[in-house]
């Protein structure tokens, strides 16, 4: 939807030449020793445990496709997100080329943030996850960080991360109605539509 209100085509480029691993360092995995670091593996393990995820990697750490890197480093747009944090919107940060390609592209570098906390960020703030991301990728700057409303408007450190990252950030209502977290696409492709042409 958003690719026809913005009149692009597209392709799906995979990240990297061979299946790749999800490894995440978990706290809280053992009730019976809350504060030990455990390891988990597997990009459903990790998504699905109620343990609090500290960092994650990819096995093996170096492959990648060069053809994604090239599409970054001529693309217009750079859209990191919306989706699972730890399994979806960071590993692309964890292949070095395709990370490299992120951190000089002349793109605008766009976040989506999930209209709320869920599963593998449970109970974490915004500011958190984009914390996590500096976390992951220190280099990493942002041009655009679009947030629901919701989500933004309880945590007062926000605008201040995403301005450490060199972003703005773009609130607005973004949600679905009926209490889904899930984000509305004709309001989301709305405020695409004003940042892209911005």
């Amino acid at each position: 939807m958003v690719g026809d209100l913005l009149r692009t085509r597209g392709r799906v480029l995979p990240m990297s030449s061979v299946p790749l691993e999800i490894e995440a360092d978990v706290l809280g995995l053992d009730p019976l020793a809350p504060d030990e670091l455990c390891t988990l593996s597997g990009q459903a393990t990790v998504a699905k445990s109620r343990a609090t995820v500290q960092s994650i990697r990819l096995i093996p750490r170096l492959p990648r496709r060069p053809e994604a890197v090239t599409a970054i480093m001529e693309a217009d747009n750079v859209v990191l997100g919306p989706g699972s944090w730890f399994t979806s919107v960071i590993p692309h940060l964890l292949v070095p080329d395709l990370a490299e390609a992120i951190l000089t592209t002349q793109a605008r570098r766009i976040l989506v943030l999930n209209i709320a906390p869920a599963d593998e960020t449970d109970g974490f703030t915004a500011s958190r996850h984009i914390e996590l991301l500096a976390e992951h990728a220190p280099t990493l700057r942002l041009d655009v960080v679009i947030a629901d409303q919701r989500f933004a408007e309880t945590d007062r450190h926000l605008e201040g991360f995403v301005a450490s990252l060199g972003g703005r950030l773009v609130r607005a209502d973004l949600a679905v109605r009926g209490g889904a977290a899930l984000h509305d696409t004709n309001r989301l492709a709305a405020v695409f539509s004003e940042v892209v042409n911005a």
